[in-house]
């Protein structure tokens, strides 16, 4: 039996994760800003479930919900960094409130957190962190681009992260799902505010698309067009971290892998087209 902790446990991936691991008789420590949403599940399967309110824009509540945790549950095996939304719009549509909000929750809640778990796991001798990425982590575009930025923050972070703990028996995975099959646009969009002069270009067809305002396009459908199933992807991770080894990035789902191959791919070919370039600024002793 596992104990684990998971952030943005309202809804979407996280509630497929929590199922899961309660139905297998796994501890899990989630962490909601909506209360209430998880009480069919409190009552289903009571002290096995450890619910408390967590505002990831709060240093000093992270820092307090993760010890009371650790004192009530003991031992905890797992952080499961779930929480984020998405900011959609162009890079110039967004406020300097919007980018800032989306980066301190998105990137500086993960860190925090991930940071406060560390001395935890390094007394325990050792522990697992599951930071939630996306595909977006690879590419960026248009009207994505500031979601993007912060998942590329998070890779970078936690790839290092990962060098700097492993010495302690930490074991970090970082996980790139594609379009998942939950409310995620609809539960945890916001949206920039449109500037005429993106009018017709494919920043503002991308916005109109995510709001559900293109002719014919509901949320019903724009559900169907996501292929990820979140079931399968929560199994998947829990999975990957039973077997304890492995790569340091998991992709979930068929868009995801082609995407992020792509992606590479296209990244590779310009810079082996540079090469030659690259190598005349060395210096000349070298």
């Amino acid at each position: 039996m596992k104990t684990w902790f998971i952030t943005g446990a309202s809804g979407g991936l996280a509630t497929c994760i929590i199922q899961q691991l309660l139905e297998r008789g796994d501890r899990v420590a989630a962490t909601i800003r909506r209360p209430g949403v998880l009480d069919d599940l409190q009552a289903q399967y009571g002290a096995q479930l450890w619910q408390a309110n967590l505002d990831l824009t709060n240093p000093q509540q992270i820092s307090e919900v993760v010890t009371q945790a650790f004192n009530e549950l003991g031992t905890i095996d797992v952080l499961v960094n779930n929480a984020a939304y998405a900011l959609y719009g162009g890079v110039e549509e967004a406020s300097d409130e919007q980018i800032e909000q989306q980066f301190i929750t998105n990137v500086f809640g993960s860190l925090r957190t991930a940071r406060t778990f560390l001395p935890f796991f390094r007394e325990q001798d050792g522990g697992q962190i599951v930071q939630i990425s996306s595909m977006a982590g690879h590419y960026s575009t248009p009207a994505m681009g500031l979601y993007s930025s912060t998942k590329r923050a998070v890779e970078g972070a936690f790839e290092a992260l990962a060098q700097e703990v492993a010495p302690f028996n930490i074991k970090t995975i970082i996980v790139q799902p594609g379009g998942i099959r939950t409310n995620f646009v609809a539960g945890n969009g916001v949206f920039g505010e449109p500037l005429a002069a993106y009018q017709d270009t494919e920043t503002s067809k991308v916005v109109s698309m995510m709001k559900g305002e293109v002719p014919g396009m509901d949320a019903n459908l724009l559900k169907k067009m996501v292929i990820g199933d979140p079931d399968k992807m929560a199994h998947q991770i829990i999975k990957r971290v039973d077997l304890g080894d492995g790569p340091l990035r998991l992709a979930l789902n068929s868009d995801a892998y082609q995407k992020i191959r792509a992606s590479l791919v296209e990244k590779l070919a310009a810079l082996d087209a540079q090469k030659e370039v690259a190598y005349a600024t060395d210096a000349d002793d070298i």
